[in-house]
């Protein structure tokens, strides 16, 4: 299908689904076909050298003999913790500059609180440590942090109260926005078209696991040596989770080779779980996402993904 401009109430797309659902290959085709360049919404294809164990497969962003642009992927160096709140300036850079060259932005990615942080126009100001405050809460148990910060805010987010250092964190947010109330930001005026690529938990699952074999044949073992070896820590990349957590743990002989495997394996399962019960929240809190059946071909996806914009 060949690029068309299209007359549109929606001046962001963003397409979301769970880990192996295809959703950047369909971001691309769909960029392509609307004249609009990608917004990467990858909590970990932010870094540089960290490309099989995030699944940053630049052939998905060709489409034809062209090449997609894509915003947001390596901008960052490995061992750094790039935060939540640095995406949604990144993020708003990005779309200032794709929307005033007169292209579409196209969001694509898995993290929910990356597209959410984008597309709701939270507020997530850079907020300092307020060592006066943490001094003040330090020797509280979690339970006491718990209940202070439930009389700041509605506790919606459970990793806010997991541990005292999270708990920590949020109330030390919480005082800063109060004390700051007027510094508040104006975002974007954002009209978001969702569109969700899935497929049946049966399928999901095999092309999971398939996924894992097919990265382990690739050198995903050899990247994180690679990186382990250039000096990063092992506690660093175990901070990154999932593939470059265990596969750290194989390599500095915590685990072995089959169990490194077979645990990897489950952990990205429990993390499409959440992948898909991140997706049902927004739902329950109002945003409608028009999910496309994985299996579907790509022109029909792309197809009806063009009605909706059009819609």
């Amino acid at each position: 299908m060949k690029y068309q401009m299209i007359d549109s109430k929606y001046n962001l797309v963003t397409v979301l689904g769970p880990t192996a659902s295809g959703k950047t290959a369909f971001a691309a085709t769909l960029a392509h076909a609307a004249g609009g360049e990608i917004i990467s919404a990858d909590s970990r294809q932010v870094y540089r050298k960290m490309n099989i164990g995030t699944g940053k497969d630049y052939a998905d962003y060709r489409v034809g003999d062209t090449m997609i642009a894509v915003h947001l992927l390596d901008i960052a160096e490995p061992g750094y913790k790039y935060s939540v709140y640095e995406f949604q300036r990144d993020f708003s850079k990005a779309f200032s500059q794709i929307t005033s060259s007169g292209k579409l932005p196209v969001l694509c990615g898995g993290s929910g609180m990356y597209i959410e942080a984008a597309t709701r126009n939270y507020r997530l100001d850079y907020v300092p440590e307020n060592f006066a405050l943490r001094q003040k809460l330090e020797n509280k148990t979690l339970e006491e942090l718990k209940a202070i910060l439930g009389q700041m805010k509605t506790l919606h987010n459970k990793t806010d109260v997991d541990t005292k250092e999270h708990a920590l964190r949020a109330i030390e947010i919480e005082d800063y926005y109060k004390q700051n109330a007027s510094h508040d930001k104006t975002h974007q005026q954002l009209n978001t078209l969702f569109l969700g690529v899935i497929y049946d938990r049966q399928e999901e699952r095999q092309r999971i696991t398939e996924r894992l074999d097919k990265r382990l044949n690739e050198g995903m073992v050899e990247e994180v040596d690679a990186l382990l070896k250039s000096g990063i820590s092992p506690d660093s990349l175990v901070y990154y989770g999932l593939e470059y957590r265990f596969i750290t743990l194989y390599l500095t002989g915590k685990i072995d080779f089959d169990s490194m495997k077979n645990q990897l394996n489950t952990a990205i399962h429990q993390f499409s779980k959440r992948q898909r019960t991140w997706f049902r929240k927004m739902e329950r809190e109002g945003c409608m996402i028009n999910w496309l059946n994985g299996e579907w071909p790509m022109e029909d996806k792309l197809q009806k993904a063009l009605d909706f914009l059009k819609s």
